[in-house]
């Protein structure tokens, strides 16, 4: 099987590292092509795959072709090889806001697409992928394709009247939580903690807390209830999370993630 990525960005890499080594995939059956010639150097120089070919070339050897590219660059990149997609090549797009049917209809004939929305924990194997396939692509087609993405953490399909809501949950949910990650170690900060070790303290809470609710299936609220205790420390911090409209804000925000990607 040969694998194929237009697009060479951070996120292309951090999912080429998965799917080598997570997925046994052979470096030299993975094809890549970037406008940045750097970007194409540095996928070649860490992954050791092809590299320094064009797009067209990059669609033609590809069984799986991932498109890794911005959604206000598509237009013109599906130009650049459209026709050398095979029929039975599965297109596999992380572009926000570009639709199963916007493929189709670019591609200009019955191709087997599938929409993804990884995000940036990629980078360390614990990315979270939303995913989900136009009527084109078979159930063992889309086995192979989640084999590919939870190389790199967990992938979850959703119908695809869901995939915004993917993109403001999950997929740029890693800028929220590294500022709230940056937030609280501030604070510790300015009550006399180096910063090294705030951010260390930091990090942690939240990835062990967010641990938590994934193995032991608790609601969020059950596990937040556990820290509180009577008259204690944690109630007085929620109580002034509650006062500034913590929760309002981050839906607020999440919701505008969402608006902005359905109108890309």
């Amino acid at each position: 099987m040969k694998i194929g990525f237009i697009g060479l960005g951070n996120m292309a890499r951090a999912m080429i590292g998965g799917i080598i080594s997570k997925a046994g995939i052979n470096p030299k059956d993975i094809y890549g092509s970037d406008i940045s010639v750097a970007a194409a150097d540095e996928a070649a120089l860490t992954y050791l795959i092809n590299t320094g070919t064009s797009n067209s070339t990059v669609a033609e050897e590809a069984d799986i072709l991932f498109l890794a590219v911005k959604p206000q660059f598509m237009d013109e990149a599906l130009k650049t090889f459209k026709d050398d997609v095979s029929k039975d090549c599965i297109v596999v797009s992380i572009a926000p806001g570009k639709t199963l049917e916007y493929f189709e209809e670019n591609l200009g004939r019955k191709v087997k697409v599938v929409r993804c929305m990884p995000n940036t924990p990629a980078l360390v194997g614990e990315g979270c992928t939303g995913c989900c396939k136009n009527e084109f692509v078979t159930e063992e087609d889309m086995a192979v394709v989640m084999k590919l993405l939870k190389s790199f953490g967990r992938a979850i399909e959703v119908p695809e009247s869901q995939m915004d809501a993917v993109v403001g949950v999950s997929g740029s949910a890693p800028a929220y939580v590294c500022m709230f990650i940056e937030a609280m170690a501030d604070a510790a900060v300015a009550a006399g903690m180096p910063r090294n070790k705030a951010y260390e303290f930091a990090s942690q809470a939240v990835m062990g807390s967010a641990k938590m609710i994934l193995e032991t299936g608790k609601h969020p609220g059950e596990l937040k209830d556990m820290v509180c205790s009577p008259g204690g420390t944690t109630i007085q911090a929620v109580k002034v999370l509650e006062e500034k409209n913590f929760r309002g804000a981050v839906m607020d925000a999440v919701e505008a993630c969402i608006e902005k990607s359905r109108s890309l």
